[in-house]
């Protein structure tokens, strides 16, 4: 099965002296790979699931077939948030900006965009409470909604950029090309 959502960087590195490497420009992309933390999680997650699954297997062959479907619809959970672990990140398009988390998803129009920029302040380590100081992509929106009110899109330490700077430094100046092309001016 392919995953599209994977391969982002590819086409990035084909044409590295073009901003905006895509022919597509309508189609939701992620302008970077998932981080390694990201894809290990979701690893982990896969590899739970395949032994809830099995589990589900055993369970129907010498129990109710009831307590099997319960098990079987426990490990499509898992399989559905590790799906969801991976999707998670920063997107665009031709059409706005979208920033997927875990429960929500959130998209900004190109023309609510006032800026997209990249500020030195305290951003969460992997998601968790404590905060390290690094870098964070912010989107501030049209109508004097401030960069307080909208979390950072995507920081250095967040699941997809611990650990690779230059990573995250690249996908930022992709989504800010991506907002200087296309929010109204």
């Amino acid at each position: 099965m392919p995953l599209p959502f994977l391969t982002a960087d590819r086409v990035f590195e084909a044409a590295d002296d073009v901003p905006l490497p895509y022919e597509d420009r309508d189609q939701w992309r992620r302008p970077y790979r998932p981080g390694p933390w990201r894809v290990g999680a979701a690893a982990l997650a896969l590899l739970l699931a395949s032994f809830v699954l099995f589990a589900a297997v055993v369970i129907a062959a010498t129990a109710e077939p009831a307590s099997a479907l319960v098990v079987f619809g426990l490990a499509l959970l898992v399989i559905a948030a590790a799906v969801r672990l991976l999707r998670m990140g920063v997107w665009v398009s031709a059409q706005g900006l979208r920033h997927v988390a875990f429960f929500t998803t959130r998209t900004t129009p190109w023309a609510q965009v006032s800026s997209v920029r990249t500020v030195q302040q305290p951003v969460r380590w992997l998601g968790l409470p404590r905060t390290v100081q690094g870098q964070a992509l912010l989107l501030v929106r049209q109508g004097g909604c401030g960069a307080d009110a909208v979390p950072p899109m995507m920081s250095t330490h967040n699941a997809d950029f611990l650990g690779r700077t230059e990573a995250f430094d690249r996908a930022a100046d992709t989504v800010e090309a991506w907002a200087d092309e296309y929010r109204p001016h």
